[in-house]
């Protein structure tokens, strides 16, 4: 097979009941684009039927090559996966649940081929989504953008076409606790956004309950921002200035002859014990970040990997 212009990165956990018609349209849109394609399929440890699907896939169409992870790692290493196999001059990255839609993916070659070198999708419609899903993800972004100064552009996912030279600089970051949306809008280059509506789920169900959801938006804010430990300099100060008013009040009701009791006391004990948990708590999520960074495990580990060999030889 030729050397290809656009690969395509589809990160794969359960996806049984959606591949083939994940297959179907990417390969629909792919084969009418301006040059040649591989698709590289990431298989994060699935317990269903995806990873004979990808097998199925691999042995039907050349341009599928399949990696197979031995345990699962989560998405954004999946991603990273699939970022280091992959050799086209443009890569898409897109998820195999269909809710952003393959449909965009020339719009965005067109950018490219016009001289951005991030094209990242931008929803303006979120369809299938809860009420308190978009209301939660609304507020994140824009917490997010205030936290990092707005280098994050508000409501974008992974979905998006990279460069070479863009994704070159994205691996050779190596950091754990990846927020490849933050990278890549951290690299700088020329970036655009296409806008798009982004779709409900084809099939199965979301892998992103609200727990990983947390866990990612940590991820986010503490990778690319050193304000919450900016916070607890504020936090400290607060703490400083409502002991002075406690103690000025105490003084006060003292001169008066009204005695102040304990409570004040149970109070400012209170206040002063919380924030210095919160400071911890803040202070023990980096230590955590820089003690999983010096350990220096592999980022994902490979399995097998379907298709690649003829690169190789």
């Amino acid at each position: 097979m030729p050397h290809p212009t656009y690969s395509v990165i589809v990160p794969c956990y359960n996806e049984e009941a959606v591949l083939h018609e994940t297959h179907k349209r990417l390969t629909n849109v792919l084969s009418q684009m301006d040059g040649p394609y591989e698709i590289v399929y990431v298989n994060d440890g699935s317990r269903d039927k995806t990873p004979d699907i990808l097998r199925e896939l691999a042995e039907n169409d050349p341009h599928v090559r399949a990696l197979m992870f031995a345990r699962n790692a989560g998405h954004q290493m999946a991603v990273t996966a699939g970022l280091d196999y992959a050799c086209g001059d443009a890569i898409v990255i897109i998820d195999a649940d269909l809710q952003d839609p393959p449909e965009v993916i020339p719009e965005m070659a067109a950018k490219w081929r016009n001289g951005a070198q991030v094209v990242y999708g931008q929803r303006r419609k979120r369809e299938g989504e809860t009420a308190f899903k978009k209301f939660t993800a609304s507020a994140y972004y824009k917490i997010l953008s205030w936290l990092t100064d707005g280098f994050a552009p508000r409501d974008t996912g992974d979905f998006r076409l990279v460069d070479k030279k863009a994704a070159d600089v994205v691996r050779g970051m190596p950091e754990h606790a990846r927020y490849l949306r933050g990278m890549f809008a951290w690299v700088g280059f020329r970036q655009e956004p296409v806008l798009f509506d982004r779709d409900k789920r084809f099939a199965g169900e979301t892998h992103y309950p609200f727990k990983k959801m947390f866990k990612f938006a940590m991820d986010g804010i503490l990778s690319f921002s050193f304000k919450p430990l900016k916070f607890i300099t504020w936090l400290g100060a607060l703490g400083i200035l409502a002991s002075g008013v406690t103690l000025l009040v105490l003084l006060i009701l003292l001169c008066c002859g009204v005695p102040g009791g304990l409570w004040w006391l149970a109070m400012l004990m209170m206040g002063c014990t919380g924030a210095v948990l919160c400071a911890l708590g803040v202070t023990g999520e980096y230590i955590a970040r820089i003690y999983d960074e010096v350990r220096g495990r592999p980022l994902y580990i490979v399995a097998d990997a379907i298709g690649f060999e003829s690169e190789e030889e």
